[in-house]
């Protein structure tokens, strides 16, 4: 078992970590202040590749390992949490539509998608669907040769800024649950597609987050990924990479601010000498190292899990992203108290880390879903040998 990176693995931290303090860290304070969604940068990481790491090399993408695109996000993020989080969401939504589009909409799309010329959104979460997105109520009802989409979605990260929606609908009945949804590559300019406001948050501020209404939008039927009724399969295969990437941004975060709260406690004096040298304070950023290290590698234990398509990888999943951006942001709140008032203040970016990492709790899954998905394998007759 070796847990070093190989020589392509660190060639690809490198990039990334060269990427972000030179195109997100100098200007992530002004994308914050202002809302401002930077497609520009979006595009320029597209040409490194980053718009599309796992989506297959036949339609252009780079065909990462997910612990590939674990070591890219967790660099990325340390630039621009929030940038790097809309990044790990369009390439979610991007491989469902290349693993799963029809021909039609892969020559459509996905040249644009992994260079960053498109940018997509992933619209699962409802009004009344959070949680328990199986009781989605988004209907899709065949007419023709095209689908009549209805309903509202919620919450959707660049919505109103991006090109195509990964949409997930309800082709069956209400009854019908989880096995009557369907999953949709829907143009975001369609008429019928209609936006909310940008919502008023308290981080992720780079990218934008808006209600979609859908009124009877017209799609082709090959605008379907998949068949019809795979489209809750697809959406959760989505989510178990999509967890460990968002928790490899709480890691970027993290690590961010340890970096920032070394050096501080090295300059900052008090009673005649610096931080460094009380031990409550060496102990608390002690703590702070040992929980990220052992964060990161549940990620990566997840991501093996997904790479090797083991039949217990949601359950991998769902522990390392409850695991990791609990400690992920419990890391970065520890580092602004370290700070002290200059923590609280936006002239440093610790606030900023701390206010992007709240909401990856809660995103691809609240902590709470992931301890029930957890303890519902844990519950098993023989789970409890099997899940180290």
């Amino acid at each position: 078992m070796d847990f070093s990176l190989n020589e392509n693995q660190l060639a690809f931290q490198d990039a990334a970590r060269n990427f972000a303090s030179g195109e997100m860290a100098p200007f992530a304070a002004l994308w914050d202040e202002k809302k401002i969604f930077p497609k520009d940068v979006l595009k320029k990481a597209g040409e490194l590749g980053f718009m599309g790491m796992y989506c297959s090399e036949d339609v252009g993408g780079l065909d990462l390992s997910r612990l590939d695109t674990t070591i890219i996000l967790e660099e990325l993020a340390k630039g621009c949490t929030s940038t790097a989080a809309f990044i790990s969401i369009h390439n979610m939504a991007s491989w469902m539509i290349s693993s799963w589009g029809s021909q039609v909409t892969k020559q459509r799309w996905c040249s644009d998608l992994v260079v960053g010329e498109a940018l997509a959104s992933y619209c699962l979460t409802e009004p009344g669907a959070g949680s328990d997105a199986a009781a989605l109520r988004t209907t899709a009802k065949i007419d023709g040769d095209h689908y009549i989409l209805n309903g509202s979605k919620m919450f959707i990260s660049g919505a109103g800024e991006t090109d195509v929606l990964v949409v997930m609908a309800r082709t069956g009945s209400q009854e019908d649950g989880a096995r009557g949804i369907s999953a949709f590559a829907v143009p975001a300019n369609l008429v019928g597609v209609n936006y909310g406001k940008n919502e008023d948050k308290m981080g992720w501020n780079s990218q934008p987050t808006r209600a979609i209404n859908f009124d009877n939008a017209r799609i082709p039927v090959d605008c379907l990924l998949g068949e019809e009724g795979e489209g809750f399969k697809i959406a959760m295969k989505g989510l178990d990479g999509g967890r460990i990437n968002i928790a490899s941004c709480s890691m970027g975060a993290a690590q961010a601010c340890i970096n920032l709260a070394q050096v501080y406690m090295q300059e900052r004096q008090q009673f005649g000498k610096p931080l460094a040298a009380f031990q409550a304070l060496q102990f608390k950023l002690a703590d702070m190292v040992t929980e990220l290290v052992a964060a990161r590698q549940m990620i990566r234990l997840a991501a093996n899990k997904i790479d090797t398509n083991d039949p217990d990888r949601t359950t991998y999943c769902a522990m390392a992203k409850r695991f990791a951006t609990d400690v992920g942001f419990n890391v970065c709140n520890d580092a602004l108290q370290l700070h002290g008032g200059y923590g609280y203040i936006k002239e440093y970016p610790i606030e900023r880390f701390v206010r992007d990492a709240r909401v990856h709790q809660i995103l691809e899954g609240t902590n709470e879903v992931m301890r029930v998905i957890t303890a519902r394998r844990i519950l098993e007759p023989g789970a409890t040998d099997a899940i180290r």
